[in-house]
């Protein structure tokens, strides 16, 4: 059977996993904002003279 003790490490590192899982989507979307950050420009740019 397993203790308390082996039951929270259990949760200690599904909530790592998640923590790793959130930066690296973290990481994705800054990544892609920085690859189209010129396309977004273009854009809001556009936007912002018709109004």
């Amino acid at each position: 059977m397993k203790t308390v003790e082996g039951r929270r490490s259990e949760a200690g590192q599904g909530l790592a996993e998640y923590a790793l899982l959130i930066a690296l989507i973290a990481v994705v979307a800054v990544a892609t904002l920085l690859f189209l950050s010129g396309s977004i420009t273009s854009v809001l740019s556009v936007v912002g003279d018709s109004l």
